[in-house]
């Protein structure tokens, strides 16, 4: 059965089941439908639309002569049906005028966020950091810090700070770094390292002759650096207090899994990522997770980034049972707002 395939009574009725239960937790009677129902319509009217959607798959009966609750296929035809509105420029949700304060650091910055979305939210909210080889730098060093690690420490093109330690498979001295500094900064500024990388490898016979072998280590250098970091994502997550206090709406057995997810957060970070796509926010709803022990689970995400170029992730992680109509607009905005921030050129 299609949802094209629903009435408008259907559909409203179905709607107006999914609220109360939202905001009840409990199967919901017909009757009570029938009461709050802005169309004339009796209890026994409204069961058989119930019986309808029962067997369309939107509703499913906890109990023999108990009331109906929304399954995620019925809960996935509300979330559609609410983009719409929830997207709409009135419906963006008013930020403090102080996020964010400062953005020099970014990684606080991100953490900042991350908090705000979980206190927005009531729920847990999480960002995914960007990978450093994917942002226009204005400015980079690279730092020995033991005989294998290396620090480096990039401006973006929009001031912002980041640093990352890796380790390296070749031996560096700090001369050979500071050369390696200093030619990415005459020659590429503006770029990120994946042109740098691809440039490096297509110029590599040219350059070899004329720098003998720092280009090569440079090119080697930023090759391993790139596939350690597609191996590892850093995640910003706060609220996890505020899940284990809704503990009713999980199965405490599902709930502990979620929290061994949480606390491996490579694993959770990798997870999360696999979800980025171009859609302004993206909804998951338990099942759809395709994730065993989330299904008890709602993800609410949307991307972050500058121009046309996408850095990472945010979004809320909670039950089904979250209140859609408010957290569709929070994410979109705190997105909007955080990407605003990044793209300013100071």
């Amino acid at each position: 059965m299609r949802a094209s395939d629903l009435r408008e009574k259907d559909e409203l009725i179905l709607n107006l089941i999914i609220e109360t239960y939202l905001k009840s937790g409990t199967a919901v009677s017909s009757g009570l439908i029938a009461q709050r129902s802005p169309l004339s319509v009796s209890p026994a009217t409204v069961r058989n639309i119930m019986t309808k959607l029962e067997e369309y798959g939107y509703l499913y009966q906890p109990h023999t002569s108990a009331g109906r609750i929304p399954t995620d296929k019925g809960l996935r035809l509300y979330v559609n049906h609410l983009f719409d509105k929830a997207l709409l420029p009135e419906k963006q949700v008013e930020l403090p005028e102080n996020f964010p304060l400062e953005m020099s650091d970014f990684n606080s910055l991100l953490n900042r966020v991350s908090k705000m979305l979980a206190e927005h939210s009531d729920n847990l909210g999480f960002v995914l950091s960007p990978r450093i080889s994917k942002i226009n730098f204005r400015h980079i060093r690279f730092i020995k810090i033991s005989e294998f690690k290396i620090i480096i420490i990039l401006i973006a093109t929009s001031n912002f700070v980041l640093n990352e330690i890796f380790q390296t498979k070749s031996y560096f001295t700090q001369l050979e770094l500071d050369r390696a500094s200093q030619y990415i900064n005459q020659n590429f500024a503006g770029k990120n390292f994946i042109f740098v990388r691809d440039y490096l490898f297509k110029e590599l016979p040219k350059f070899k002759l004329e720098y003998e072998n720092i280009i090569d280590k440079l090119f080697n250098l930023l090759k391993t650096y790139i596939a350690q970091e597609e191996e590892e994502n850093q995640i910003f997550l706060q609220g996890a207090p505020k899940l284990l206090e809704k503990h009713d709406l999980f199965e405490m057995g599902k709930l502990r899994a979620l929290f061994q997810n949480f606390e491996e957060k490579a694993k959770l970070a990798k997870l999360l990522s696999d979800f980025i796509s171009l859609d302004r926010v993206k909804v998951l709803i338990g099942s759809e997770l395709n994730i065993p022990d989330i299904t008890d689970c709602s993800l609410i995400l949307s991307h972050y980034g500058y121009r046309s170029q996408i850095l990472g992730s945010l979004g809320i992680i909670g039950p089904k049972r979250i209140p859609y109509k408010m957290i569709i607009p929070l994410v979109d905005s705190i997105a909007n707002r955080l990407s605003q921030t990044i793209s300013f050129t100071q």
